[in-house]
């Protein structure tokens, strides 16, 4: 039987993304780390900026810029040390973007991406290459994340006692984050192992596209499901832990009446979104935002370890 030529099809055809052994690229992690930020804000989810969704300090072309931004310095560093990918990252944000867009979204993505190109055989699950990442964090990873932290200036930061992001760190980055962990998405995700992203947020993408829910449906409802599941941190610092308990209360209300799969649902999908918005100042469900994009950029890698270079279905799965 002849082989195939090379390029050309067959068994020993390899996408330019993967090595033979079903490894991805620096080129691809990237690619699906800008692509979830792209679509995370694509898509309208109450009480966040969209297409057509500006707010007078941010607006949705500045999170577009943030993603092209995130995506280059990804190719690059990628490989590198977590701390110095979430500094670079940025620190490249804000030469386009005046304000705070993305740290808790390159927070998460950071180590996820280094996770996703970690070698090993047999190669272990993702979540599992997280743990070690994760693990091996050291205090420099930590003094550079306090410093893209401080450059980003985030709303409704509060002083601790204990590791506090104005004074030097001198703990690693994952026991600096387990000590902010209570009040912070992102820090818990650091501390559970993402237990919020691969727990209900991947799987929630998987199963709402499987039967059948377009893009925008799927990262909608994931939202919602995520925020119902436990109060936002953003909303908590800024309004109090009473507010971001009402908010998970009407996520999950939104749910019940069907949120984008009945008119009813629909309806309280709008009312809801209109009463975020509507508060003085704004209730924005960021930190839930920022899982959706974590959420997006595991659900991308599975598809692209499930399919092959012409976009079908893989004989082998890595």
């Amino acid at each position: 039987m002849k082989r195939p030529p090379k390029g050309h099809g067959g068994a020993g055809r390899v996408s330019p993304g993967h090595s033979r052994t079903g490894r991805v690229s620096p080129a691809l992690v990237a690619a699906a780390a800008e692509a979830a930020c792209l679509f995370e804000v694509q898509a309208t989810k109450p009480g966040n900026v969209a297409r057509g969704h500006d707010r007078p300090d941010l607006t949705y072309r500045d999170f577009v810029l943030s993603a092209a931004a995130l995506g280059i310095v990804f190719r690059r560093r990628a490989r590198g040390r977590v701390g110095d990918l979430v500094l670079e990252t940025v620190r490249a944000t804000r030469r386009h973007v005046p304000t705070n867009t993305n740290l808790g979204i390159v927070l998460l993505l950071a180590p996820l991406a280094k996770a996703a190109l970690a070698g090993g055989a047999p190669r272990p699950s993702l979540r599992l290459r997280l743990r070690q990442v994760l693990q091996r964090l050291d205090r420099r990873d930590a003094r550079h994340a306090y410093a893209a932290i401080r450059l980003a200036h985030p709303g409704g930061l509060g002083k601790v006692r204990e590791q506090d992001v104005r004074r030097p760190p001198t703990a690693t980055l994952l026991e600096c984050m387990r000590l902010a962990a209570e009040h912070d998405a992102v820090a818990r995700e650091y501390a559970t192992g993402y237990a919020a992203t691969f727990g209900l947020g991947v799987p929630s993408l998987r199963k709402l596209r499987a039967g059948g829910a377009s893009m925008q449906a799927a990262i909608v409802e994931t939202y919602l499901r995520l925020l119902a599941q436990q109060p936002d941190t953003l909303i908590a610092r800024r309004h109090g832990a009473a507010a971001a308990r009402a908010v998970s209360r009407a996520a999950a209300a939104v749910l019940r009446a069907g949120a984008t799969r009945t008119p009813a649902g629909r309806r309280r999908l709008q009312a809801f979104d209109r009463r975020l918005r509507a508060a003085a100042p704004p209730l924005n469900p960021g930190a839930t935002a920022d899982l959706v994009a974590a959420s997006l950029f595991v659900w991308f890698l599975e598809e692209i370890r499930k399919k092959g270079p012409t976009g079908t279905r893989s004989r082998r799965r890595s």
